[in-house]
């Protein structure tokens, strides 16, 4: 992912207000960022325990900004994440919802997913796979994992 800038990551979000968008809390280590190990940048918003920000490219090269919001009484559980589509993960997995955008997000309409609740999916799918048999290219199998997540996060950010 190409770095970001406090500028650009504000003005790619396409469901929030204004006020939301300047009220939001950057991660706290969002200087310092490996930007090459990301696909997209995710994070819970210190402030606010019940939402959180994506922003995801496209595959034209745009950036679609997210607003989620956690039901907070939802349990944490062991799930496969919509993205990084791992049932074997380290983290917990939660249901984030996020406001469609336009006319739809004004009337209410909204969209869940079951994502890492840390949006640790980039390092997910960067772990190597299990060897399967012998010959199995482990390296060309990591490299279909990250392309399918990258492409499952912007098919979400799409319909949003």
């Amino acid at each position: 992912m190409l770095p970001l800038t406090d500028k650009s990551l504000r003005a790619s979000f396409i469901n929030a207000s204004r006020k939301e968008v300047s009220d939001l809390a950057l991660p706290a280590d969002f200087d310092t960022l490996d930007w090459d190990r990301l696909d997209f940048l995710g994070w819970r918003d210190p402030k606010l325990a019940r939402r959180a920000y994506a922003v995801v490219p496209t595959l034209e090269g745009d950036l679609i900004g997210i607003l989620f919001r956690h039901p907070g009484s939802m349990p944490r559980t062991r799930a496969q994440c919509s993205w990084c589509n791992d049932a074997s993960l380290p983290n917990d997995v939660v249901l984030y919802n996020a406001k469609r955008s336009g006319k739809a997000g004004k009337n209410g309409n909204t969209l869940g997913s079951l994502i890492c609740e840390d949006f640790q999916c980039s390092a997910n799918a960067r772990r190597p796979p299990k060897t399967w048999y012998e010959g199995f290219d482990v390296e060309e199998a990591r490299q279909v994992q990250i392309a399918d997540m990258q492409l499952r996060a912007a098919a979400f950010a799409a319909q949003v």
